[in-house]
């Protein structure tokens, strides 16, 4: 399972979508991003439907999922 709290993009909170992992600024969930690259949508797809998030927040949770699965 992934740790995200070490990821300094997202962040979660009880009270806010049900405390699912979130895009720091956001209520996008992180989850959405996996979700949608899985359907076969682009990161510029994304973008353009989450505005909110930035290009820099993908690309590290991407970073931070594929480190976090890599063995060390």
């Amino acid at each position: 399972m992934l740790d995200w709290a070490t990821c300094p993009v997202v962040e979660r909170a009880p009270e806010r979508v049900s405390g699912a992992w979130v895009f720091k600024g956001t209520r996008i969930p992180v989850r959405a991003l996996f979700e949608n690259l899985e359907e076969g949508a682009s990161v510029d797809d994304f973008l353009k439907w989450f505005p909110g998030v930035t290009r820099d927040q993908v690309i590290a949770v991407l970073t931070h999922a594929t480190h976090s699965l890599t063995p060390a």
